[in-house]
């Protein structure tokens, strides 16, 4: 991208993100479809009430380590883009351009199909008894991916309000089944707490997968290294958000698989396809049909969240000349960001049509985590060889050594313990970039071609280079 769209960039990102913004950014982000559908997975993978709870709290350890350690890189290297810029700075090009590569093609799309999956059973859940057909669940999800596209490519002042909206209603159902399963509990309704931990299972691939299917409900604590260069005072911000966003979190999950355990038997709770649903069925009877706009709304706020943020990995990847450039511009009237959603909705479309819900979050988990072991080494590698860079906040060596050693464990236990085909094929699309990057990015191969496609599509879809506000 030519040096005077760098520049502007640069001039156009304020630091305008202050303390509360910020922990209202990771923990808006990270609240969204996981908490009302992942809980019955978590407890069906560990076997027992006990072993889920403990996962659950561990997730949010795990979650509040990585980020401390994100913290010290978001000050080493105080730019946008977070893994992306981290790994190119660190590990170099190639790597880099093999996260961006996946991110682009599989992380973000899986992401929302995943989401898109949960706002359908919480939508379908009241019109059938037991599990509604595969075939309808996926119409849904794809009418859910098809219209916020369609919002977010048309209108931002739309999609703010929808994000806006589904926050306060996300925080109500939350706080309805908190306060629910608490009045049960003091009720002295206690039996899922009887032999607590009875039923456990201890096998490395029980253990990956249920922490798979808990880290997706806290998947965003990294949201704040995405605009490093708009937060006010990083040194202190960037940490003391993620120690408060995180916390809050993790002390909400906590309380809401208390909840579900108490209003439900873990039986149930395993059998349920749409866990609030079941909840609100067992506490509200006729109206239990609430908990599921609700939970659909929530969902639909995250799907929504996902497309709202999505130029901004394109954006910085396009500048560092590692993306078409054509996925960093936006419309050149509505100033939205309509070419990597576009991409982002087609793929999102074509994971949809194979996929369930278990195994698109499990492949996803894989890859991020996969990539989080990279960003801790790049870290490591600082901390270590270059220790004269200015660190305006330093965690202790042995956090990022830790969260490293839970990222190898969960990218490992799953493959080593019940091998699987399917966790090959992601392998192979990861470092199947290295092929892509070596003839079109480092030798620059059919740039003319590019050129006249670019060209070709920017008229096409009326977009041009974005300078601020992506």
């Amino acid at each position: 991208m030519p040096t005077m769209e760098h520049d502007v960039q640069k001039l156009t990102l304020k630091r305008e993100v202050e303390l509360t913004g910020a922990v209202s950014f990771i923990a808006g982000t990270m609240i969204g479809s996981g908490i009302f559908i992942s809980p019955q997975y978590v407890l069906a993978a560990i076997g027992s009430p006990g072993a889920s709870l403990v996962i659950w709290a561990c997730c949010g350890l795990l979650a509040m380590l990585g980020g401390l350690s994100y913290a010290e890189l978001g000050t080493v290297i105080p730019e946008s883009g977070a893994e992306y810029i981290y790994m190119l700075r660190t590990v170099g090009k190639v790597v880099a351009f093999m996260f961006v590569f996946t991110f682009i093609n599989v992380m973000r799309p899986v992401s929302a199909s995943g989401i898109a999956l949960a706002f359908a059973e919480y939508v379908v859940a009241p019109f059938y008894s037991c599990s509604p057909p595969q075939l309808v669940v996926k119409c849904v999800a794809a009418a859910g991916i098809l219209t916020l596209a369609v919002v977010n490519c048309l209108n931002v002042r739309l999609a703010t309000g929808i994000q806006v909206v589904t926050m306060v209603v996300k925080v109500l159902a939350l706080a309805v089944i908190v306060l629910g399963g608490a009045v049960t509990l003091f009720q002295g309704q206690s039996n899922s707490f009887n032999n607590f931990f009875k039923g456990t299972n201890i096998g490395a691939n029980s253990i990956g997968i249920a922490f798979y299917q808990g880290l997706w409900s806290y998947d965003g604590w990294n949201t704040l290294n995405y605009l490093t260069e708009e937060l006010k005072h990083p040194e202190v911000n960037l940490p003391r958000a993620l120690v408060i966003a995180i916390s809050m979190v993790t002390a909400l999950y906590l309380m809401v698989n208390v909840s579900y355990l108490t209003v439900m038997t873990p039986k149930e709770l395993m059998s349920s396809t749409a866990v609030a649903v079941t909840w609100g069925n067992k506490m509200f009877g006729n109206w239990g049909w609430i908990m599921s706009v609700a939970a659909a709304l929530s969902a639909f706020g995250s799907l929504n969240g996902t497309f709202f943020s999505g130029g901004r990995v394109c954006f910085v990847a396009a500048r560092e000349g590692h993306m078409p450039d054509i996925l960093s511009m936006a419309h050149v009237h509505r100033l939205t960001p309509s070419p990597a959603l576009i991409f982002t909705t087609t793929i999102s479309l074509i994971v949809l049509i194979p996929g369930d819900f278990q195994s698109i979050v499990n492949y996803f988990s894989f890859t991020a985590w996969f990539f989080y072991a990279i960003t801790l080494s790049g870290l490591l590698y600082l901390k270590i060889k270059k220790p004269e860079l200015p660190r305006p906040y330093r965690v202790p060596i042995l956090i990022p050594i830790l969260v490293l050693i839970a990222a190898v464990f969960l990218v490992l236990a799953p493959i080593i313990d019940d091998p699987q085909i399917e966790y090959l094929y992601v392998t192979l699309f990861i470092f199947s970039g290295v092929l892509v990057y070596v003839p079109f990015i480092h030798y620059k191969l059919c740039p003319g071609l590019l050129r006249k496609l670019t060209v070709f599509l920017q008229l096409f879809l009326e977009v041009a280079p974005a300078e601020k506000n992506l």
